[in-house]
């Protein structure tokens, strides 16, 4: 049994993930009593699992290009990256005994490459500071006064306090304790949940051909949306098939933009450059000059000085062309077909596996009731949100868990807004 001293605090920070943690250390570093609530049994669940345990904390991109990934909506993070930007984090976390480098030059890791390092000094921080923790303690409403916090009740105890930060992520990855309870007790307290989908995620298509591709990591690549309202958007990176369907960084990118068209269109299709930038023209000289260097070998070995046998092979069925042929000796129609097949692939999205392998939430408390400049609810004074469980997610390579440490460290400073 855990020991609870006494039921009032300064603060009362609801979720021990990235954001929820700093956010109670920021509040404790600045004088204020604060407990932290973890439904589940361990902190950090989600934390652990980020970038496959190796902890992609942030990136070094400069503050406005950061924000621009984000969209529309990326803005709203001015005043938390202002006072909490990838350097900041950086020093935060070298403070509390965790180095950090960026060995590409763009994203930042601790230098164990371990997210359990992370986790460590978090929790040796939170000891260090008097932070009360409390797992296995599930907040199931809030306590307030007319449009005042006042606490928070969990089924065996209600705790009180004028400030509250709600800090419990989305509905990404259910089995390390998503389950939209902050969309819930947010709800109840009068804020507007948008709609949610899941993000970050691998895609399934209709096409079935890929299931025999899956050997290669495809780099460099670029899909774009191949519909009329949603030709803008597009995502590079590592591409990699699978036996029903794409996964990789780029489509973990664009599957944020994908799953509401999903659920709109019931099917979004796609155009892939796997060529590395290659046009159809800059296509045509390459293989011209491969066939000028060796005339007399196929247009398999031509395709394969730019992809792999396998997906060479593959386009070639699509393009109903011999691999065994010589380019030239193939009609023009179909040399025409290939082209365009490696210049842009189709494929057609068609579902994913839901929130079960969503890395993170789009969608969440709307944006407009809560004052960037301190994270607080502008519908109930004292209450404060960060992390993933506000509307706005952002693609991979540290940007979320970067927001979720900016946003926490704001909210955790308390300032109210008049």
């Amino acid at each position: 049994m855990q020991s609870i001293p006494e039921t009032s605090f300064d603060v009362i920070i609801v979720g021990a993930g990235a954001a929820g943690l700093i956010a109670a250390i920021t509040a404790a570093r600045r004088g204020k009593k604060v407990l932290l609530l973890e439904k589940l049994s361990k902190i950090a669940s989600k934390l652990k699992a980020t970038g496959g345990g190796r902890c992609n904390l942030t990136n070094t991109l400069g503050n406005e290009d950061f924000m621009a990934r984000f969209g529309r909506e990326g803005r709203f993070m001015t005043p938390a990256l202002h006072i909490f930007d990838h350097k900041a984090l950086i020093t935060f976390f070298a403070e509390i005994g965790v180095e950090s480098h960026a060995p590409d030059g763009y994203r930042v890791f601790p230098i164990s490459h371990s997210s359990m390092s992370i986790i460590t000094a978090l929790e040796e921080e939170i000891i260090r500071l008097n932070i009360t923790l409390i797992t296995s303690a599930r907040v199931e409403k809030l306590e307030y006064e007319e449009n005042n916090i006042v606490g928070v009740s969990t089924a065996l105890q209600t705790y009180y306090s004028p400030n509250v930060i709600i800090s419990t992520g989305g509905l990404g990855y259910p089995q390390l304790g998503a389950e939209g309870d902050g969309f819930t007790i947010a709800s109840d307290a009068g804020h507007t949940i948008t709609e949610l989908y899941p993000a970050m995620m691998p895609l399934r298509t209709q096409e079935t051909w890929g299931a025999n591709c899956r050997a290669d990591t495809i780099p460099k690549v670029e899909i774009r949306i191949n519909l009329s309202k949603a030709k803008h958007i597009h995502a590079h990176g590592d591409l990699i098939f699978t036996q029903n369907g794409i996964r990789g960084p780029v489509v973990l990118d664009i599957a944020r933009e994908i799953t509401p068209l999903i659920e709109k269109y019931g099917s979004v299709p796609l155009l892939i450059n796997m060529t590395k930038g290659l046009n159809e023209e800059q296509l045509r000289h390459h293989i011209k000059k491969e066939i000028d260097k060796k005339p007399e070998q196929s247009i398999l070995t031509h395709m394969m000085t730019l992809l792999p046998e396998t997906l060479c092979r593959a386009l070639c069925t699509l393009a109903n062309a011999d691999p065994d042929k010589g380019f030239n000796k193939l009609d023009g129609s179909i040399r025409d077909r290939l082209i365009k097949l490696l210049a842009w692939t189709p494929l057609t999205v068609i579902g994913h596996d839901g929130f079960n392998m969503a890395m993170i939430t789009r969608g969440g408390i709307s944006l407009k009731e809560i004052r960037p400049e301190t994270m607080e609810s502008k519908i109930c004074k004292g209450l404060y949100f960060c992390g993933e469980v506000m509307n706005l997610d952002g693609p991979c390579g540290g940007y979320n868990l970067q927001w979720s440490f900016s946003s926490g460290y704001l909210a955790g400073h308390l300032n109210t807004t008049p």
